[in-house]
């Protein structure tokens, strides 16, 4: 079997790389390598495991610590004894063994004295102790870490974005989705059915369980966050569950009074305009807005704001008649003085 390449190698980095650099190569060798893109490819598989288990041991502080002291053997169990970690048969003393980083095999032995006290020694406090077997893991392994060279590790989300529509977010609904690889195209075949939920708003999320990166050696996949990106509506704008709009009545309602059909997101609605509505006056819609995501029973409103159309291109006797307003206004005016 082929030698395990350095980690530091397979991502194409320093070993002096900070965390983000790390995202960074891993994120471009999945994007190229992801089985969905290289459907039959086994060589890209492959690749995609090894850069997949690179990135899991070196993104991780403990991990990257173990690495760096003692490369694959802090994994794989290739040493003697207890898998990579061996304890001699001496009852007063024992001997302690691991491959080092160049694969060197290193060998301490005591007399006397505490093996647990002598492993946090070495790992710097990393090693704990398990109930009656001497050690049970180091650091974020836990039980996962045996010398069966497989430690089980569960896959990341992975972040996308999705458009839907001003009603789609309002109302919510099923939609389908097809994926895309790294260069934008449609991968064949490959398409998810996703629930918009009722009443969703833009920037939030929405989570797909295990539609994420696959887990290594039996972990579980992560899951795909799906980011809203919710589209306008003409006529219409939203803040959280209300919405708002406009409507435009003729002069002579907005003194007289009257009615005035206004459009909701549901349909249209005739709304009361009373005599001496002012130009900005909202006129508030009470449930005529969006549903709360958390209770279904309750909705936001709608607030209309009242515009009036000022009659352009009059005849002379439209001007005569609003000149004679004008006068019994004034009259008026004086007359209660």
């Amino acid at each position: 079997m082929a030698a395990k390449r350095d980690y530091y190698d397979v991502l194409g980095i320093s070993r002096s790389a900070d965390k983000g650099t790390i995202k960074r190569a891993y994120r471009k060798l999945a994007k190229k390598y992801h089985p969905d893109t290289n459907a039959g490819n086994a060589q890209a598989e492959e690749k995609f495991k090894e850069a997949t288990e690179a990135y899991n041991v070196l993104s991780d502080p403990e991990k990257k610590k173990l690495y760096d002291q003692f490369g694959h053997a802090a994994f794989d169990g290739s040493a003697g004894g207890s898998g990579a970690y061996g304890y001699g048969s001496d009852p007063g003393g024992g001997t302690y063994s691991y491959n080092g980083p160049n694969g060197s095999f290193h060998e301490y032995h005591f007399e006397g004295g505490d093996m647990d006290d002598i492993l946090k020694n070495i790992f710097g406090g990393g090693f704990s102790e398990g109930a009656g077997s001497g050690f049970h893991g180091f650091g974020g392994f836990g039980e996962g870490f045996s010398g069966g060279g497989n430690f089980r590790q569960d896959g990341s989300d992975v972040t996308a974005e999705i458009d839907v529509t001003f009603d789609e977010a309002a109302f919510g609904g099923d939609k389908v989705i097809r994926l895309s690889d790294a260069q934008g195209s449609n991968v064949a075949g490959k398409s998810l059915k996703v629930h918009i939920p009722a009443g969703i708003s833009d920037g939030k999320s929405i989570r797909l369980r295990g539609k994420g990166m696959p887990g290594v050696s039996g972990g579980k996949a992560g899951d795909l966050l799906l980011k809203v990106r919710v589209g306008k509506r003409l006529g219409f704008e939203r803040k959280d569950m209300d919405v708002y709009s406009k409507v435009t009545i003729p002069f002579t309602t907005a003194v007289l009074g009257g009615e005035a059909v206004v459009q909701t997101l549901t349909g249209r609605v005739v709304c009361k305009i009373n005599p001496g509505t002012q130009s900005g006056t909202k006129i508030r819609l009470k449930g005529k807005g969006i549903v709360s995501m958390k209770d279904a029973g309750r909705y936001g409103d709608q607030y209309v704001t009242v515009q009036i159309d000022v009659p352009k291109n009059l005849s002379n006797e439209a001007k005569r008649k609003l000149k004679e307003f004008e006068a019994a206004c004034r009259n008026g005016s004086r007359g209660a003085a």
